[in-house]
């Protein structure tokens, strides 16, 4: 794992997903320089795990453009889901329950070596082998999770853990290929509020530390850049049209921050959106 800062860059403009029954999301505008704690921030249902994937090049946008560092979207799709990785996305990327700690590290240094190594490196297993430990290591330092403390070390199940330890199992995994960007879907679900705190404060140091993270959330803590997926609290918009697709916003997005135009849409509909769109 590569500790040098080298987080991507978010810019989207107008940026939409569009299913057989209605969108998932649309009109999102984001400017997040490199290492920023991006919080996707709104209501189950409304977009967000669509617009995770999106930025993540799981999912095709059919309205706006984006990029990821210097990757456009849709058109480097692949490459932006070789930069970033998913740490947890209930459906898409989930511990095993039944595997251990050290064999999820293992198979995910056997997925690093086999997908993510240079092809000389092949010819090196030993040494190869002895990388992987360190970086296995490095990552769950900066996950903050030391194996040791588990109830059995190592050999501690997925399904003996606490929820927060293993949000940290899974950022752990995620950090080992040295991504650009990690996502994680649903931060704080069931978690006390101590461990929200915690939680947002272990993303945070690795936005610090340079990777850009977004965060699927209901409430975005102080700091990030937000991104709503819901309409502004108050807002009238039940007896609304959505706005004309292709719409922009008056003004430009600054650095750092995000908007959304309202579009109405109910949990049904982001179902069908993601079923419909394009997932690499």
């Amino acid at each position: 794992m590569d500790s040098t800062p080298h987080g991507a860059a978010i810019r989207a403009e107008g940026l939409g997903v569009k299913g057989p029954r209605g969108w998932a999301f649309r009109d999102v505008d984001i400017a997040a320089p490199p290492g920023s704690l991006v919080a996707i921030e709104g209501p189950s249902g409304s977009g967000r795990t669509s617009l995770l994937l999106t930025l993540t090049g799981r999912m095709r946008a059919t309205a706006g453009r984006a990029e990821i560092g210097d990757m456009p979207l849709p058109r480097r799709m692949a490459a932006v889901r070789r930069a970033s990785a998913l740490a947890h996305v209930p459906g898409v990327a989930e511990l095993d329950a039944s595997l251990t700690v050290a064999e999820h590290l293992r198979e995910r240094a056997l997925l690093q070596r086999r997908f993510g190594a240079r092809p000389l490196a092949l010819l090196r297993p030993r040494t190869e082998r002895a990388a992987a430990r360190a970086h296995a290591g490095a990552a769950l330092a900066a996950a903050g999770l030391d194996a040791a403390a588990l109830p059995k070390g190592a050999a501690t199940a997925v399904r003996e853990l606490g929820r927060l330890e293993a949000l940290r199992l899974s950022l752990a995994l995620a950090l080992i290929g040295g991504p650009r960007l990690i996502a994680v879907d649903d931060t704080g679900l069931k978690l006390s509020d101590a461990e929200r705190e915690r939680a947002w404060a272990l993303l945070r140091s690795l936005a610090g530390a340079g990777t850009t993270v977004l965060a699927v959330c209901s409430d975005a803590p102080a700091g990030a850049v937000v991104v709503p997926t819901a309409p502004a609290a108050g807002r009238k918009e039940a007896a609304q049209e959505p706005p004309p697709h292709g719409t922009t916003p008056p003004e430009a997005a600054a650095e750092g921050t995000a908007t959304r135009k309202p579009a109405p849409r109910g949990r049904k509909g982001a179902t069908d959106a993601l079923a419909g769109t394009g997932r690499a």
